[in-house]
C-alpha cells in the first residue's frame, strides 16, 4: 500500500494518518493548540522550510482542520485557526504528549504541564468510556466489526474470517 492511498482505506486510523501522519503536521497542530497562528511564527518556532510549511498548512485547511482568517489588509495576511474538526484532534495530541512525558522526558521531567482551568489542577489525560465514565484499559476493550468494515485485514484476528473460511 502506498502512503497516498491511506485515505481510501476502510480504517479510521489509516485515513487519519493520511491527514496528520507526518512529523511536521503533528508539530504544527501542537503549536496550534499552544495558540500559535501566524505563518512566520510557525516557521520561526519549528525551523521548517517555508515550502513544506505552506504545503502542510494548505493540506490542513483543505481538510477543514484549520481555517485561514485575515488579520491584516494591504497586503492581506492570514492566521490559521483550529476549526471544530481540528479541535477534535486535541485528545490525540494530548495523548502523544502524555506518552512522551511518561516514557521519553527523562530525569528533568515534563517540559510542559497541563492545568484544567475549571478546577485548577494539573492533570494527566485519561481515556474514559463515554457510556459509564470509567477509565479505559486496552485489555478491557473488545473490537467489533462496524458498519463501515470492508476488509478482514482491518479487523482483529478473532473477528476476521479464518483462512479456512476464505477458501484456503
Amino acid at each position: 500500500m502506498q502512503w497516498r492511498e491511506l485515505d481510501d482505506e476502510a480504517c479510521s486510523l489509516a485515513r487519519t494518518l493520511s491527514l496528520i501522519g507526518d512529523r511536521w503536521t503533528l508539530l504544527i497542530l501542537r503549536d496550534c493548540f499552544l495558540r500559535v497562528r501566524r505563518f512566520d511564527d510557525f516557521q520561526a518556532r519549528l525551523g521548517i522550510g517555508r515550502p513544506i510549511l505552506a504545503d502542510r498548512l494548505r493540506k490542513l485547511v483543505d481538510a477543514f482542520i484549520l481555517t485561514k482568517v485575515a488579520y491584516r489588509q494591504k497586503p492581506t495576511r492570514y492566521e490559521y485557526r483550529l476549526t471544530p474538526k481540528g479541535l477534535d484532534l486535541y485528545p490525540v495530541i494530548l495523548s502523544l504528549v502524555h506518552f512522551g512525558d511518561v516514557h521519553l522526558a527523562g530525569k528533568p521531567g515534563r517540559p510542559l504541564l497541563h492545568r484544567h482551568r475549571s478546577c485548577g489542577h494539573v492533570f494527566d489525560p485519561v481515556l474514559s468510556c463515554s457510556a459509564c465514565g470509567e477509565a479505559v484499559n486496552p485489555r478491557e476493550v473488545e473490537v467489533l466489526p462496524g458498519p463501515g468494515a470492508r476488509e478482514a485485514r482491518h479487523l482483529p484476528p478473532a473477528a476476521a474470517p479464518s483462512a479456512a473460511a476464505r477458501g484456503r
